[in-house]
C-alpha cells in the first residue's frame, strides 16, 4: 500500500468513526475564573507596646481594664511587665509606645530626657511592710517604714528586696537612706532577689522575711500568702499613719520625634482612654467587691 492510498484510508476510517458518534471529544474551552468569595474580615494587624511594672499584671488591674480597650479600637495590647526601671530602659530605647509605671524620679527625667512630652497621672495605691506573725522585728504599731526599718536592721531580721530597679525597689531604698542603712550584700539578713513583686511575695511568704510590697498585689495574692501580715500601713490606704507609703502611677507615650518608630497614634489614643471618666472609674471599681476597697484609686483631675 502506497502513501496514497494509506491517506485514504484513513480519511475513509475517520468518516465512519465520525457517524458512529466516537469521534474524540473536543477540548472544553478554559473555565472562568470563580467569583471571588467573600472572606472573614481580617485582623486589623494593629499592636499597642505597652512597659509596664509587674505590679499591674500582678495585681490582675490589666487583665480587668485592657479588653475594654483593645475592643474599642480594634487593637491588641502586647504588655512587658517588668520593674520600673527596666520598664523606662524599654522606653529609652523606642522598644515601646507607652509607659505605665510608679518611679516618679525616673519619670519625670525621663520626659527631660526628652524620650516623653509629658507625664500623666493615672492612680495611686500605698506601700506596706509585710512580715512574719511572729514580727521579730516588733515593728506592728510604729508610725513610719523608715522607723521599721531601723528596727529590722538592728533585729537582723530576714527582709527580702526586689533589687531589680522597680518603683518598689526604688522606694524600698530611699526608706533605708532615710533610716541612714545602706543596706549591701554583706548584710546575712538582707536578700535581694532580683524578682519581680509577685515572685518576691511568695519568697518572703516561703522564708518569713519582711519585705516593701504595693497594697494593690498583696490584697491580690492574700490566699497564697498565709504566712505574712501587715506589719505596718493598716488594713487599708485611709488607715496608713506613714503618707510617704503613697505610690502614684503614671502614663507617658513614647515622643515620635524621639523614636519615630512608636505606634504614637495608637499610645495617644491609649493616654486617652486610660484619663477618661470610664476607665477611670474602671480602676476604681477593681477589688472592691473581694476586698471590700479598691487596688488602685483614680487619680486624674477629672477623677478628682
Amino acid at each position: 500500500m502506497n502513501r496514497s492510498q494509506l491517506l485514504i484510508g484513513l480519511t475513509i476510517l475517520a468518516l465512519l468513526l465520525s457517524a458512529c458518534g466516537l469521534a474524540a471529544t473536543p477540548t472544553p474551552p478554559p473555565a472562568k475564573p470563580l467569583a471571588a468569595q467573600p472572606t472573614a474580615k481580617p485582623a486589623s494587624g494593629c499592636a499597642l507596646r505597652l512597659a509596664t511594672t509587674t505590679s499591674t499584671a500582678d495585681s490582675g488591674l490589666l487583665t480587668f481594664i485592657l479588653p475594654d480597650f483593645e475592643k474599642k479600637f480594634n487593637c491588641k495590647v502586647d504588655t512587658v511587665a517588668v520593674g520600673t526601671g527596666q520598664a523606662i530602659e524599654i522606653g529609652a530605647k523606642g522598644d515601646a509606645d507607652v509607659l505605665l509605671v510608679h518611679a516618679r524620679k525616673s519619670e519625670d527625667q525621663f520626659v527631660a530626657d526628652g524620650h516623653a512630652k509629658e507625664r500623666f497621672d493615672v492612680m495611686y495605691n500605698d506601700f506596706i511592710v509585710l512580715g512574719p506573725k511572729a514580727d521579730p522585728a516588733k515593728i506592728g504599731g510604729m508610725a513610719s517604714a523608715a522607723e521599721a526599718f531601723k528596727a529590722i536592721a538592728a533585729a537582723q531580721a530576714p527582709f527580702a528586696s526586689r533589687g531589680d530597679k522597680s518603683g518598689t525597689n526604688s522606694k524600698e531604698l530611699s526608706l533605708w537612706a532615710s533610716a541612714g542603712i545602706t543596706p549591701t550584700k554583706d548584710m546575712a539578713w538582707y536578700n535581694a532577689l532580683g524578682q519581680g513583686m509577685g515572685e518576691t511575695l511568695l519568697a518572703s511568704n516561703e522564708k518569713e522575711m519582711y519585705t516593701l510590697a504595693d497594697r494593690g498585689t498583696y490584697l491580690s495574692m492574700k490566699d497564697k500568702l498565709p504566712n505574712l501580715i501587715i506589719a505596718l500601713g493598716g488594713n487599708s490606704l485611709q488607715e496608713n499613719k506613714d503618707k510617704n507609703l503613697l505610690n502614684p502611677y503614671g502614663v507617658l507615650p513614647v515622643d515620635p520625634g524621639k523614636h519615630p518608630g512608636v505606634n504614637s497614634d495608637m499610645a495617644g489614643k491609649f493616654v486617652l482612654w486610660i484619663l477618661s471618666p470610664e476607665t477611670q472609674k474602671l480602676i476604681g471599681s477593681y477589688g472592691v467587691d473581694k476586698f471590700g476597697q479598691p487596688l488602685f484609686y483614680p487619680n486624674t483631675q477629672a477623677s478628682k
